[in-house]
């Protein structure tokens, strides 16, 4: 545990001081109702991951725009009356200590009709869903420019309902993620093309925020560093992508990479069962580090102590970000701060996000096995 010291530090990002170095990455958790609205559920989880010591807290991703929600239950930003309800989320979480951002995001060819009430999703280009074989519609340029609009005014949505921080999601295959991909951009005009229009959207949705929360508040984005498929985005794209985010202002970069199509290689993996598994971003987050000044928080597969205090001090990312193990331990930094070195006890059998898709929200199976024997 001596090399985790750093791991505790408090430290500020922007305006937002945090008091140590680790970040719960958004996650669907599956506990909004069916308009998208918080639940006492959504209350409680946050609450707890704030009582639990986490530095930061991301709420799973919530949705901008009607037609681009992803999953069921899926929490909600694209309405001002959602907003007194978030404050009881935001309200909830200040008063355990703790802090928390909120990812937004659109779906664009990732959002199911079902759930959108559309007949084709919509993307940057009229592509074939890689996962499902339906082909989507493009969107055209003033659609896009209202998307762009509609991030900014969820945005300021997120600042009124009294989060610390907002982060936009370019990533996992969701719709600035997939403007960023010329496997799925085959667009001719300024939005695609070469690495720097296929970026532009993503530059305008930042703009778009940064105008609508002001120069002080924290404005972060979860962006891929790397697709995993053929075709698809490359590091150095990204890294280009993401010196022009710092140069116009930007807070802070979550590094992650894959889509859920991507085979062994998706965003969430399983049978970390070792050290030497863990930190699979390890690389890619490190080149950001390198190539960057802003902070760089690094997500996938973190487990054990020693290898989070290994990539802090080996400076590869200035904060850690976890996710499923926070499903089955809410309390696992506060444990590790007492001294108990145990590695998490999460086993990275995502059955935590079928118990998700199955309506009842997130929660580790593992752990509710335990709890009934």
């Amino acid at each position: 545990m001596n090399n985790m010291k750093s791991a505790f530090e408090k430290t500020e990002i922007k305006s937002l001081i945090l008091k140590n170095r680790f970040v719960r990455s958004a996650t669907w958790e599956g506990l909004a109702d069916s308009a998208g609205r918080v639940t006492d559920g959504l209350v409680d989880m946050f609450q707890a991951l704030a009582a639990g010591g986490v530095g930061l807290a991301v709420t799973g991703f919530a949705y901008i725009r009607t037609d681009g929600q992803a999953a069921i239950r899926q929490t909600g930003i694209y309405a001002d009356d959602l907003v007194d309800d978030l404050k009881r989320l935001t309200g909830a979480v200040h008063q355990a200590g703790g802090r928390v951002a909120m990812q937004i995001v659109h779906a664009g060819i990732q959002a199911p009709t079902a759930l959108t009430g559309r007949d084709i999703p919509a993307g940057p280009s009229s592509v074939n869903h890689p996962a499902i074989n339906i082909k989507a519609r493009e969107f055209s340029v003033s659609e896009i420019l209202d998307l762009v609009e509609d991030f900014g005014r969820a945005a300021a949505r997120v600042k009124a309902a009294g989060f610390d921080a907002v982060q936009i999601h370019a990533a996992h295959g969701y719709l600035l993620s997939q403007f960023l991909s010329p496997a799925i951009n085959r667009r001719g005009d300024r939005y695609g093309g070469r690495a720097s229009n296929r970026a532009r959207a993503l530059y305008e949705t930042y703009e778009a925020v940064r105008g609508a929360v002001g120069p002080d508040y924290p404005v972060l984005v979860k962006i891929n560093a790397a697709d995993f498929i053929e075709g698809g985005l490359e590091k150095e794209e990204s890294l280009s992508a993401a010196a022009n985010l710092e140069a116009m202002g930007l807070d802070a970069f979550e590094v992650s990479a894959g889509l859920p199509w991507s085979g062994r290689l998706n965003p969430v993996r399983t049978r970390i069962s070792e050290p030497e598994k863990e930190a699979y971003f390890r690389n890619l987050a490190a080149a950001f580090k390198a190539r960057l000044q802003t902070p760089v928080i690094m997500v996938g597969g973190l487990r054990s102590p020693g290898v989070i205090g290994e990539v802090l001090e080996q400076g590869q990312a200035d904060y850690v970000s976890m996710s499923r193990p926070f499903i089955r331990e809410p309390g696992l930094v506060l444990r590790w701060a007492e001294g108990d070195p145990a590695p998490a006890k999460c086993i990275s059998c995502n059955g935590c996000f079928q118990s998700a898709a199955s309506g009842e929200g997130i929660f580790c199976v593992q752990e509710k096995k335990n709890q009934a024997r």
